[in-house]
């Protein structure tokens, strides 16, 4: 069974804004170290339809883009994403597969049969698989900026405290700070 990581870009005020973070090449390079060490990308309809937007253009070399941007690009468009929507059935991306039925039994199906894990990355679906506790292991970047607005992290709350283990906190050359926790069981 893989591991389900949370991964995401927020500020130090919590804000998930996508527009608000530090989008260099080292940040991307993180991203695509992580992408390619998981088994398959997981995300909610909304983030699904703001990646599909934009990457599979890069991937293919139709849209100029920083070498950084482009591995990113086309790891993505190789690797599995895996969708949660109940409002749309038609994912055109390549290797695009829309989860059915029961949430914590697809996600738990999807975490079975990846051995090399689940990388997550859409923080309202996070929220919700958090409360049904199926998220092993957080790897945030945390970017030094106080922005003063939403969207934020787990903005709804949760049902408890969930108490991690850090792994590790890496420093990158903008200040952003990489992140890696463990859920303490």
């Amino acid at each position: 069974m893989g591991l389900l990581t949370f991964s995401i870009n927020f500020t130090l005020d919590g804000c998930v804004d996508h527009r608000e973070g530090i989008a260099d090449d080292e940040t991307h390079a993180h991203f695509t170290r992580l992408l390619q060490e998981s088994g398959a990308m997981l995300w909610g309809r909304t983030t699904y339809e703001m990646m599909e937007d934009a990457w599979p253009a890069v991937a293919r070399g139709e849209v100029d883009a920083p070498r950084a941007l482009y591995d990113w690009a086309v790891a993505l468009d190789a690797k599995p994403k895996y969708v949660v929507s109940s409002t749309r059935d038609d994912f055109p991306w390549v290797n695009s597969h829309r989860l059915v039925g029961d949430l914590r039994t697809s996600v738990q199906r999807l975490k079975d049969d990846t051995p090399d894990g689940v990388l997550l990355g859409s923080g309202m679906l996070a929220s919700e698989l958090d409360r049904l506790d199926l998220i092993d292991e957080y790897r945030f970047l945390v970017h030094p900026r106080i922005v003063g607005h939403g969207p934020t992290l787990y903005q709804d709350g949760l049902p408890g405290t969930r108490r991690l283990e850090l792994i590790s906190a890496t420093p990158l050359r903008s200040g952003v700070i990489a992140t890696h926790y463990r859920r303490a069981r």
